[in-house]
């Protein structure tokens, strides 16, 4: 590979990919590197491997961001539409879920192939299990040595991901490039990701391990109403997930086990009816019996509810309408879906993916200070950070 090529793309991810099949339609020579043996293995995890590849309902509140304007370029020049009549033409089924959601009907393995059927279209070249990689800047081209072969190239793609599931191979390596080219990186840490009990909450709550139920989780920056589960190290669920993506350390949250119900109004309802059912009783309509025992355990919930006085009816409802809970952290990139934080946005051009202070270097998918919420929105950003990029490399 003596002769330079037009773009070399280092991460098969998502975004990655999108970037080289967008290249490639221009008729460009392309090489993506990577150090796993497979590319998109991420790809083929998500949603439970039925690959939860978009939402309908994208727009810039739904990521986070130092900069929060800059998605906005990305999403609405490749949008959610656009990523739906490829899967149109290659015949791939798929189906919504709650809050617009949308998932394969199959396998996550249908995206994944049509991907790859994509890039063998445009002739796109992979170097894969490539695990010793140096990036320079030689004159007007770019330097990578792979595993002591040096590739040259004129524009350069970073596409290498977060720090997330280092099991699929997550690395730093995408922030030592831009710090090398002098570019500002936001501290990175794990999101979307479920918070773990202190060692007090941990021998308390064991018990509820795999229960699961509707709540709302709040704190002053956000509020969700989501599933969540409690596991056997702490909270998770999609309501935990969510939230922890505008979650500080040490921060209390506010939990509402029964985010439709007003449960001192329902009570005192109860109480009015003149009958003898004990507390226990009438708590087990709306959550189930293990959780009760649990919350109320210095409470006698045996009691008749005639006997109950206003007051400790307050206290109830208290405990199950607003547990303010304080995390002791979160599980870390062990289990974090994303990483928050990243290439500093106000270091790119919104429009392009390229460095500002870099011509022909380019950031794409989930490397930048770019994170969505748990749902489609980050496979979103892979496919419309990759498709712009690949639109001026």
């Amino acid at each position: 590979m003596s002769s330079a090529l037009d773009v070399i793309i280092i991460g098969a991810g998502a975004s990655g990919l999108m970037c080289a099949i967008e290249a490639g339609k221009r008729g460009l020579s392309i090489i993506v590197v990577d150090h796993k043996s497979n590319p998109a293995k991420k790809l083929l995890l998500s949603g439970g491997g039925k690959c939860n590849f978009t939402n309908y309902n994208i727009d810039a509140e739904n990521y986070i961001s130092e900069n929060p304007h800059f998605c906005k370029s990305a999403l609405s020049q490749f949008t959610q539409w656009d990523f739906l009549e490829l899967l149109r033409i290659y015949n791939i089924e798929f189906e919504e879920r709650e809050h617009g959601q949308l998932f394969c009907k199959n396998k996550a393995s249908d995206i994944y192939q049509m991907l790859l059927t994509e890039c063998e279209k445009y002739e796109v070249e992979f170097k894969l299990n490539e695990t010793n990689l140096l990036t320079a800047k030689d004159k007007k081209l770019f330097k990578v040595e792979i595993n002591g072969q040096v590739i040259f190239g004129k524009s350069l793609v970073i596409a290498t991901g977060g720090l997330s599931l280092p099991e699929t191979g997550a690395t730093s390596f995408g922030y030592k490039v831009a710090e090398q080219f002098g570019l500002n990186i936001i501290p990175p840490r794990p999101g979307l990701v479920p918070f773990t009990y202190c060692p007090k909450d941990k021998e308390k709550f064991l018990t509820l391990s795999g229960i699961a139920i509707l709540a709302m989780v709040e704190n002053a920056k956000k509020s969700f109403t989501e599933s969540l589960l409690f596991t056997h190290r702490g909270l998770s669920g999609p309501v935990i997930l969510q939230l922890s993506l505008y979650w500080s350390l040490g921060e209390s949250i506010i939990i509402n086990l029964l985010p439709n119900i007003d449960l001192f109004t329902e009570l005192k309802q109860e109480q009015k009816k003149q009958n003898n059912k004990i507390l226990k009783t009438i708590l087990s309509k709306y959550l189930p019996k293990r959780l009760i025992a649990v919350f109320l355990s210095e409470f006698e919930i045996e009691k008749p509810l005639q006997q109950i006085s206003h007051k400790q009816l307050q206290q109830v409802a208290k405990i199950f309408n607003h547990w303010n809970f304080t995390p002791n952290n979160t599980e870390g990139y062990r289990t974090a879906e994303v990483t928050i934080g990243g290439v500093d946005c106000d270091e790119i051009s919104s429009k392009t993916m390229e460095a500002k202070k870099q011509k022909n270097l380019f950031f794409t998918g989930e490397v930048l200070d770019i994170t969505g919420w748990l749902g489609g929105y980050n496979l979103q950003w892979a496919w419309s950070s990759g498709w712009t990029a690949g639109q001026y490399v």
